[in-house]
């Protein structure tokens, strides 16, 4: 009896996954999750999962890094992208990144079919568009390398500061002191080969979906 994870923040797109996997596996046993940080307790409670479904843009993350990450942590772990970026160049990056398919989200239901029953016996699949893609840069490479040596709670404290959070608010919303957010922001600076907070940022911005919009973050003492 195969089991599906889920990854979504909308609960309509859930239920329609829901349908699909239910239509071409129907005693699959279903796991959902509507963050990343939701996601992470997921994964773990679930280590034999055989395959997560994974929208790119859940809260907590941005673009590929989710996806990145979660290879590193979980690589026996087959993940589909489910996107309405639908863009050629980002369904290839995400298959760059790891990723053994892409489904659209515009995707009809015999699509959807096709691609979970494919991937689910060991192929790859996506739309033929992103196959011909240009490949991911090789800069983005570089940062996804770097990206996989984080820990979970450092990958949420890059993703915080990405988000223009400082040091105390962070550590407001982990629950735990300024100086352990202090001690995790050396730490991903060090492992990132950033020299500050900003350039921290920017390093894991390669892997956004959109580089260039990218907003540097306010800088405080580390």
């Amino acid at each position: 009896m195969p089991t599906l994870l889920i990854a979504d923040d909308h609960p309509l797109f859930r239920e329609a996954l829901r349908g699909a996997v239910a239509r071409v596996l129907p005693q699959a046993q279903l796991r959902e999750a509507d963050s990343v940080d939701a996601l992470y307790t997921l994964v773990d409670a679930e280590p034999d999962a055989d395959l997560l479904l994974l929208d790119l843009n859940m809260p907590g993350a941005q673009g590929f890094s989710a996806l990145v990450h979660l290879r590193a942590l979980h690589p026996q772990l087959p993940i589909v992208v489910v996107s309405a970026r639908e863009e050629p160049a980002v369904m290839r990056r995400a298959l760059d990144h790891g990723a053994v398919g892409f489904i659209p989200k515009s995707a009809d239901a015999a699509t959807l079919n096709e691609a979970i029953t494919r991937v689910l016996e060991g192929d790859r699949w996506a739309p033929a568009a992103a196959l011909s893609a240009p490949a991911a840069k090789a800069e983005e490479h570089d940062a996804a390398q770097r990206l996989r040596d984080l820990t979970p709670q450092q990958f949420r404290v890059l993703q915080m500061l990405g988000a223009g959070l400082l040091n105390k608010q962070i550590g407001y919303e982990l629950g735990v002191s300024e100086a352990t957010v202090k001690a995790h922001v050396t730490a991903i600076l060090r492992k990132l080969g950033a020299n500050n907070r900003t350039q921290a940022v920017l390093i894991a911005g390669r892997l956004a979906l959109d580089p260039g919009a990218i907003v540097p973050p306010p800088e405080e003492s580390d």
